[in-house]
């Protein structure tokens, strides 16, 4: 490669999970002598400013989704369906002035519907191309592959024969133009001493982060175990210890592969990209879904039924049950390997 390509990545900022899947992929693309730029927003933005400091970085307004607190998310998406696709407009609109002002040679877009070009060749990474949905559930699929496939490639994160989430990637009906690119994970297995029982890890977006935080934090209060709690607040750098309790304000990929590695119980969201990083650890886990996010939900009845996680709702949320009855299930294994089946070569030419 004579001149180094210039490639945009840019996560969607809906909780840390986009943003720390697409770190295997910028290391990769550094690896192969490619000039990175990065688009992130909010929490993201930290996060990815924190592993790739020498980065370049570009703004572009994503898609602001409020979650509620009290009713159903959606009902609550279900109202904001204009303000998307105006945020997915403008997100085109500002990528064409990127593309141009900083001469990119490739997009890769996890999730972010608006990040498509006519003339440089666009990537779409998703892991769920069967959004769960009460209602109007092949509608809802129709929307999300009408802009899927108006990317030159979809990458869908899962291993096509071993499906870790199950009908979300492997639906009936397929994309035009999707690929299945294995799982992705920032971290790295070893063995190591377990030094926590349990090990907290709130991600997710605001307000039912904070709201999870809450319960846990009355769930723990008396209890002799040692325990850490990583809450997910990636634009704060505190850690405050307390007897057997460790709370810190947010880690890096090397301080949360530790922590990971180092505690016998993982407790978390059961969003997609934790779920692959806790199989890369072989973890034994305990998920709470954010309350109305199908996706989760899906994910942990899934895992469930496969008898390799215990889940429970966040309002019924009873840590000493939890622990007891996840006694009973296998956790991750390593039966399930990372399968990287990116070719870089004149992918972007």
């Amino acid at each position: 490669m004579n001149s180094k390509k210039r490639i945009l990545v840019a996560p969607l900022n809906w909780g840390l999970g986009h943003a720390t899947r697409c770190i295997p992929i910028i290391n990769s693309l550094l690896k192969h002598n490619f000039k990175v730029i990065i688009s992130a927003n909010g929490r993201s933005f930290h996060l990815l400013k924190e592993e790739f400091p020498e980065i370049e970085f570009v703004k572009i307004k994503g898609v602001d989704v409020k979650y509620p607190r009290f009713f159903p998310m959606s009902i609550s998406i279900f109202f904001q369906i204009p303000k998307i696709l105006f945020a997915v407009y403008w997100e085109n609109k500002t990528l064409k002035k990127i593309v141009e002002k900083h001469k990119i040679d490739g997009i890769i877009s996890d999730n972010r519907f608006g990040l498509f070009h006519k003339k440089v060749k666009s990537i779409f990474i998703t892991h769920q191309l069967q959004i769960q949905s009460n209602y109007l559930k092949n509608f809802i699929q129709k929307i999300n592959y009408y802009f899927i496939n108006k990317f030159n490639m979809c990458w869908v994160m899962d291993d096509e024969k071993k499906n870790l989430a199950g009908e979300l990637s492997k639906p009936k009906k397929l994309p035009n133009n999707y690929k299945y690119i294995g799982l992705h994970s920032r971290l790295e297995f070893s063995k190591k001493v377990k030094k926590y029982k349990l090990c907290f890890i709130l991600t997710g977006p605001e307000p039912q982060r904070s709201s999870f935080e809450e319960i846990i934090m009355q769930s723990v209060k008396g209890r002799e175990e040692k325990t850490v709690i990583i809450l997910g607040k990636t634009e704060e750098k505190n850690i405050i210890t307390k007897n057997n309790l460790t709370i810190i304000s947010s880690s890096n990929t090397s301080e949360i592969n530790k922590y990971i590695l180092e505690s016998e119980i993982i407790i978390s969201r059961s969003g997609y990209s934790t779920i692959m990083d806790l199989q890369k650890m072989q973890s034994k886990a305990i998920f709470v879904p954010t309350p109305g996010q199908t996706e989760q939900e899906y994910l942990a009845k899934y895992l469930e039924k496969k008898k390799i996680c215990f889940y429970q709702k966040q309002k019924e949320f009873n840590l000493k049950e939890a622990i007891n009855i996840s006694k009973k299930y296998s956790g991750f294994s390593s039966s399930v390997t990372e399968n990287k089946l990116i070719v870089w070569n004149n992918l972007f030419c």
